[in-house]
């Protein structure tokens, strides 16, 4: 009875830290102990059952064997004469069930049973594991670094250990062993060799767990996440928005004085996070996501889901970022193709009409600089607009363009002075992303890392180092 106590509390055991129910751990015994048995005893083609009773542990073992008129295989069938001296109205096909003393396990069936048992419980050990990380895929778990190596980590997150790449990990984030982390779950990989965890520090989303975790507006589904994009280490962007009429959402990310997105940040060694707002209007959107920069007008093209922009002109290196980062984070936000331009570069290039220019924010823009202006320079810049002025009502066309009119730098200069002092919103100070430099090419090759080498980044680190 000890012995079967002490099993008992071996499955409970096995239950409790390895989450393998006690079920399966008797179904693999009875599976073990009919295959030892067989093997030993009888033959395959055997047929064998072994019951246990899960309360006391008591084990039951039965031969099963057909009664048959003429015996061909001893260890399936029984002959007639056999079958009545066990009871005497067995009859020719029936079943009959034969009792055997479990004492017969030798010490040879019984290391046998012991090795096929420690399989059997090996493999369920493993299917408990995938089935519990499963559900746990694309979620954020909280583990401790075990080991850190130049090209991955080991995650300790319970059970077993999750694998965190190199390439995973935040740039610039030095893991330590023994360090508290969230990573999230992006591969759960149930192969030949047991289950495998995948985690990384890289994905977009755990930028949109974090939020969840942190806004009870968006936890609750209040506010709603669309899309998150992300360039781990240095910005990510998040487009949110609400159905109702009296919540911010972008308020409710941010939190109170900052501290919900303040919390996101230190989380993520710093990263910058731009919230937006996101908008059924596509060209709104777009917009939107291209913040910190003003934008003056967005064109889109449905067919090739593409968009042309145009900023102002000193907005250009904030809507570009460096390295194209802001566009191309813009780009993935909204899933739209985005082609930016200056005002100046798209009227000169007749991409831009100069009659658009005349919109009413840029007509308040020029009324403040005037009244910002000394009477010389007030006159000065009379004398111009009059100058734009002539031009306009002396062509025959709707729309002037400047390649088309003389006088090319008055109308160029008048331009510059009127969105010279375009309104800004002051943004997060930027982190620099590290990238090996067997990488870097590869990394920034894409359609917005070309505006790099043709703009004059003076306006947009002057915006950054406000902060």
């Amino acid at each position: 009875m000890a012995g079967n106590k002490k099993f008992i509390e071996a499955l409970e055991i096995l239950e409790n830290e390895r989450g393998i129910k006690k079920e399966i751990v008797l179904d693999a015994l009875k599976e073990a102990l009919e295959k030892s048995y067989k093997k030993n005893y009888l033959s395959p083609d055997s047929i064998v059952r072994v019951d246990i009773d899960p309360k006391t542990a008591k084990i039951s073992l039965h031969e099963i064997k057909t009664v048959v008129e003429e015996v061909e295989d001893e260890d399936i069938e029984l002959s007639l004469e056999e079958a009545q001296e066990i009871n005497p109205n067995y009859k020719i096909g029936d079943v009959v069930e034969n009792a055997v003393s479990p004492d017969i396990f030798g010490r040879l069936a019984a290391v046998q049973t012991k090795q096929i048992l420690r399989q059997k419980i090996r493999e369920a050990e493993k299917e408990s594991l995938y089935n519990e990380f499963i559900d746990k895929k694309d979620e954020i778990i909280t583990g401790i670094v075990d080991r850190v190596e130049d090209r991955f980590a080991i995650v300790n997150i319970g059970k077993t250990g999750a694998f965190l790449a190199a390439n995973q990990q935040i740039p610039g984030e030095k893991l330590v062993e023994g360090q508290h982390l969230k990573v999230y779950v992006s591969e759960v990989d149930h192969g030949t060799k047991g289950t495998h965890i995948v985690v990384s520090r890289t994905e977009p989303g755990l930028v949109k767990r974090l939020f969840e975790m942190e806004v009870p507006e968006i936890y609750e589904g209040i506010v709603e996440i669309f899309s998150v994009s992300r360039e781990a280490g240095e910005r990510s962007k998040i487009a949110v928005y609400t159905k109702a009429d009296d919540i911010d959402p972008i308020g409710s990310c941010v939190g109170p004085k900052g501290t919900r997105v303040k919390n996101i940040v230190e989380e993520l060694h710093g990263e910058m996070i731009d919230i937006v707002e996101y908008s059924k209007d596509a060209a709104t959107f777009i917009s939107n996501a291209l913040a910190p920069s003003n934008v003056i007008n967005v064109s889109i093209n449905e067919e090739d889901k593409s968009a042309f922009v145009v900023v102002p002109d000193n907005q250009l290196s904030l809507a570009i970022g460096k390295r194209g980062q802001n566009a191309r984070l813009a780009a993935r936000l909204t899933g739209w193709k985005i082609d930016i331009k200056s005002l100046s570069d798209a009227i000169s290039e007749g991409l831009y009409s100069l009659e658009e220019v005349k919109h009413e924010e840029y007509k308040d823009i020029e009324e403040e600089m005037l009244a910002e202006t000394t009477a010389e320079e007030v006159e000065a810049v009379e004398e111009v607009a009059e100058a734009v002025e002539e031009i306009v009502e002396e062509s025959d066309l709707n729309e002037v363009v400047i390649e088309a009119m003389p006088n090319q730098d008055i109308v160029e200069e008048a331009v510059e002075e009127i969105i010279e002092e375009a309104p800004s919103a002051p943004v997060q100070e930027t982190k620099k992303t590290v990238v090996d430099e067997d990488d870097e090419e590869d990394y920034y090759d894409d359609d917005y890392s070309k505006y790099d080498e043709e703009i004059d980044y003076d306006e947009f680190d002057k915006y950054y180092d406000e902060d």
